[in-house]
């Protein structure tokens, strides 16, 4: 297995250049998976140490709150590694975006392209007023078809404003392209 060996990160808010201090070295990089030529970027080694799971959730914390959402918006499954606390903490919603077929009420789909094959997610249809402002949720924006397709489900609430925000981006992949026309925030850029 190979590691990040990087350990800061600088990230920029507005003008403002602000150093995260998150331990790179805690997501582990598996070869080949889920499939041959893939790198998958493992978070599961953060929620492991429960010094660097607070850590980090702290970091997105901070990020979300300066947004100001109504509601929070997951994706599955990694973004429910901290979407829901994250909720929680605010005193929000919580809204999963799931798989197709795992959701058991009447619900609205969008189908993507994945880096290694297809996929189709769903959100309830009545999973949360129109018009809020919505702050979307997952681990790693990598192309960005998950995240495209979850914003085209958010959309059909006519939300006033939709931010997105992941714990890691792989800019190499652009996956930020096919989110244009929304606030994207990552604490660690690669």
């Amino acid at each position: 297995m190979e590691w990040l060996t990087s350990t800061i990160f600088t990230i920029f808010a507005g003008n403002i250049d602000i150093i995260v201090m998150i331990d790179i070295n805690k997501i582990r990089v598996v070869p080949d998976f889920p499939t041959p030529g893939i790198q998958f970027f493992d978070i599961t080694t953060i929620l492991n140490d429960a010094t660097e799971y607070q850590n980090v959730f702290q970091e997105l914390l901070q990020k979300a709150q300066i947004y100001k959402p109504d509601v929070i918006i997951g994706l599955e499954a990694r973004g429910y590694y901290f979407a829901p606390a994250l909720a929680l903490e605010m005193g929000l919603p919580f809204v999963p975006i799931r798989k197709k077929g795992k959701l058991p009420f009447h619900t609205f789909t969008e189908s993507y392209d994945l880096e290694y094959g297809s996929a189709s997610i769903e959100i309830h249809q009545d999973a949360f007023p129109k018009h809020q402002k919505v702050l979307l949720f997952d681990d790693i924006l990598a192309t960005g078809g998950t995240a495209q397709a979850a914003v085209k489900l958010i959309q059909k609430f006519d939300p006033d404003s939709i931010q997105a925000l992941f714990l890691m981006e792989l800019s190499f992949l652009n996956g930020r392209e096919k989110l244009q026309n929304i606030a994207i925030e990552s604490l660690l850029i690669v």
